[in-house]
């Protein structure tokens, strides 16, 4: 092989190999800056997480009175009417029935129990707020306890789109009023359907009908 056709040889694979490495070089900053990003958003919401437990826990200390317990899933709470005596609770399969309220850590009222209603939520069926999902399957019937819920386990970082801002820890007020297996709750809703479509006549009562009492004929109406 001549000389000038090894010189050209050599000069195409140095342009080959060296195309490949500044390609390889180029996709590196990518991954490492994905890497920084995501580690400096997980410090991020390390911190957010901290301040807002700061927030709940300088609140919780204004109340020395109350007992406050911590949960593992990372909210705190209290009973405002605690049931003694029944030990079961929902677990998943059962529908709960509940009154709920929600507040800022102020104390100010976000929703009232009149604007959300009666809830009825099949446990571990449906989606909820996680802190409900996770606080009312340790309530028995009857109580009413107060959730403190750092935004993580509330409504996150968007809030609701439109009373609830973006991470914004809640104070959650929840009455149980009952629960039962879904099977029970389905029969008994079976029953309510087959009632509503009996005949309306054997619900709606009939007006008596009143006799009209007449004045007997006097001898001077007979004369005349």
């Amino acid at each position: 092989m001549k000389a000038p056709q090894i010189i050209a040889i050599s000069f195409i694979l140095c342009l080959v190999f060296g195309g490949c490495k500044q390609q390889q070089d180029a996709r590196r900053p990518i991954s490492r800056a994905s890497g920084v990003f995501m580690k400096r958003s997980v410090e991020r919401n390390k911190k957010l997480v901290a301040s807002e437990e700061d927030l709940i826990k300088t609140l919780m200390k204004k109340n020395p009175k109350i007992s406050y317990f911590a949960s593992a899933k990372g909210y705190w709470y209290y009973y405002e009417t605690k049931n003694e005596t029944d030990t079961l609770t929902p677990k998943k399969g059962d529908v709960a029935f509940f009154n709920y309220e929600l507040k800022d850590l102020n104390g100010a009222i976000i929703y009232s129990e009149v604007e959300l209603r009666p809830q009825v939520y099949r446990v571990d069926k449906q989606e909820i707020m996680t802190g409900i999902r996770e606080g009312i399957k340790l309530m028995r019937k009857n109580e009413k306890i107060n959730f403190l819920f750092p935004s993580h386990i509330a409504y996150g970082y968007h809030g609701d789109n439109k009373k609830i801002g973006h991470n914004q820890p809640l104070i959650c007020t929840v009455t149980l009023n009952d629960f039962k297996p879904e099977a029970v709750y389905k029969k008994e809703l079976e029953q309510g359907i087959a009632l509503s479509l009996s005949s309306p006549q054997d619900s709606i009562k009939k007006p008596k009908k009143v006799a009209v009492k007449t004045k007997p004929k006097t001898q001077d109406t007979l004369e005349q």
